[in-house]
């Protein structure tokens, strides 16, 4: 090993004796780069190797290429390149080689490789890399992309980007973002053409037989690639898509227009292709002599809208769908958002939206998420009753939605409806036990705010029923607390002792009695031991925390210090695994006064 980096340091010696001949370092710095360049050989050709080590080694070279470049600009000398930086580049791209050899797997270390050739190296050296990296990673679609791209940019070759494609596509013949950037190349190579053609003949150049080909400059290509792409994938959006891109370029008339045509023609089944198809209509010119005041403006604005329902109308008689249906609403609501100031505009835009949603409920075919925002406009315009009846439909819409019968309850409540209480008996009767606790938590605390102390004690006792752990063990927390705040210490004591076996139980509940505990102008020792000893009885194997605040708690005024050692036996006693050593940590820190 030491002969091999002997070797490659003495390989090394020309172009270091030429960056000091010519200035760019001096003689300290050329004996700290043999050192640094030393240690990182040898770590190179270890038997076990690291990709770190690889890695650190390029980024340093990458550094000195960075501090050559700094220093020439400095001392403005832009000679010997050759025996300079070359040896320098070639030797980043053998560490490279290496590296990916040995850890073929590793993408961002290949794109890393790509990213150094593009800055330094020569642009067939990118392709080389690509190459090899294709060839062992053909499965992944965005790195043909990203190879046919760098050829079409920076390699200038739209032969060799087509190629790609073609071979991409026969890895991946159904993959959507190949043909569309297959498709885009194909338009941007046609737009270049069409500039190059454009200043020859602005120049007046004699060609001789040179001539450019009609099917490319009319884009015939690029309809290949689509016609192509439309047989493989069959679906309206990925041909919206395709209409998208063309739709970019200035010389594409025709053949946006067979891409519309085809959408037309074969995919009225699919709410896109409405959809698509409804919003053109806002692009529509309009009446020039209107638009010079704000009304005309508006009044403009309501006609092509009134045409895209149109069409959206014409897709529901074709599909009466719940998408086709979405669309339509997502249009409507898109919108009413729109800031305007002229309200007959914004009052025909909500009457439009309300109109929708009440067919497309009709038709049961109206979205979860959008009776909550139906609920929200009717609530805003001031239909009261009409809100609480389209919240309570979508309970029955979705009868297990834990979202529909929130939405229900929060408007009932908000109007103060007078059968609340049966209200909540549905909800928990539909919704999954293990949603409800976000229903009990509702109850709760419409209970507090309206219903009687007693009344509220009910609830709170039909909740600790529950055979969810998580409601019960939250509603035991929020009881307690309920309990001091109502009825004082008695009552948060009394309740505490009939829960306090009732298991599952949280942390939670323990902490909130010793505080409350604490709050009392004469708290007792013993009972804060109580509740420790309960806490620990159910916790000590695992929580460090909770021994640690009773050795607190015996250190502080009301306790005895003597007792902390027992304690701390106990705790060494009862925890498991790493919570032991977590606990001897912590316990020493409280020592030493941290």
């Amino acid at each position: 090993m030491a002969e091999i980096v002997q070797r490659r340091i003495e390989e090394r010696i020309p172009e270091l004796e030429q960056l000091e001949r010519v200035g760019l370092f001096t003689r300290k710095e050329v004996k700290c780069i043999i050192k640094r360049v030393t240690a990182l050989e040898y770590k190179l050709h270890r038997l076990i190797l690291n990709k770190e080590d690889f890695t650190a080694y390029v980024q340093y070279e990458i550094n000195i290429l960075e501090l050559i470049k700094k220093r020439r600009a400095h001392i403005h000398y832009q000679f010997k390149r050759e025996e300079i930086e070359h040896p320098i580049i070639h030797r980043i791209n053998s560490v490279f080689r290496r590296a990916t050899n040995k850890w073929k797997d590793d993408v961002q270390l290949w794109l890393s490789h790509v990213a150094f050739c593009k800055k330094w190296a020569t642009k067939s050296q990118i392709s080389k890399v690509f190459s090899s990296m294709l060839a062992i990673h053909p499965d992944k679609p965005a790195l043909w992309i990203l190879a046919a791209k760098s050829e079409m940019e920076d390699r200038n070759s739209s032969e060799s980007a087509r190629h790609l494609f073609l071979r991409a596509l026969r890895f991946h013949p159904n993959n959507q973002k190949v043909y569309q950037e297959y498709f885009r190349m194909e338009l941007l190579h046609c737009e270049k053409l069409r500039k190059q053609k454009m200043e020859l003949e602005k120049a007046e150049m004699d060609l001789g037989d040179y001539e450019f080909s009609p099917e490319i400059l009319s884009a015939k290509l690029a309809a290949v690639v689509y016609k192509d792409a439309a047989e493989k994938i069959k679906e309206a959006k990925f041909v919206i898509s395709l209409l998208y891109i063309a739709a970019i370029f200035d010389f594409t008339q025709d053949l946006q227009e067979l891409i519309l045509q085809d959408l037309q023609g074969n995919y009225t089944e699919d709410s896109f292709t409405w959809d698509f198809m409804a919003k053109r209509e806002l692009d529509a010119p309009g009446a020039g002599e209107e638009l010079q005041t704000v009304k005309g403006r508006a009044s403009d604005i309501n006609r092509r809208e009134e045409r895209c329902c149109q069409v959206y109308e014409e897709g529901l008689k074709t599909i009466n769908t719940e998408p086709m249906w979405t669309c339509y609403l997502a249009f409507c609501l898109e919108r009413l958002k729109r800031k305007t100031n002229v309200q007959e505009l914004k009052e025909k835009r909500q009457a439009r939206l309300l109109g929708v949603f009440r067919r497309a409920h009709d038709c049961s075919l109206l979205k979860e998420e959008y009776y909550k925002i139906w609920v929200q406009i009717l609530l805003e315009s001031g239909d009261h009753e009409g809100a609480a009846s389209m919240a309570r439909a979508a309970t029955e819409r979705y009868s297990q939605s834990l979202a529909a019968w929130s939405l229900c309850l929060q408007v009932s409540m908000q109007l103060e409806s007078v059968d609340m209480s049966k209200l909540f008996q549905d909800a928990l009767s539909h919704v999954n036990p293990k949603d409800s606790l976000r229903l009990w938590q509702m109850q709760v605390q419409w209970s507090e705010a309206k219903q009687q102390p007693d009344e509220t004690e009910t609830v709170f006792k039909r909740a600790l029923l529950s055979a969810v752990p998580a409601v019960s063990m939250e509603m035991k927390e929020h009881y307690l607390d309920w309990s001091y705040s109502t009825g004082g210490y008695k009552k948060a004591r009394k309740t505490f002792k009939s829960l306090q076996d009732n298991r599952p139980l949280s942390k939670a509940f323990f902490t909130t009695m010793i505080q409350v505990e604490k709050k009392q102008d004469t708290p007792k020792m013993n009972n804060l031991r109580g509740y420790y000893e309960r806490a620990l009885q159910e916790f000590g194997t695992y929580d460090d925390d909770l021994w640690l605040q009773y050795i607190q708690e015996e250190l502080g005024p009301l306790g005895q210090p003597e007792n902390c050692s027992k304690i701390h036996w106990r705790a060494i006693k009862f925890l498991e695994g790493e919570s032991v050593e977590r606990f001897i940590s912590k316990y020493t820190l409280l020592q030493t006064g941290h």
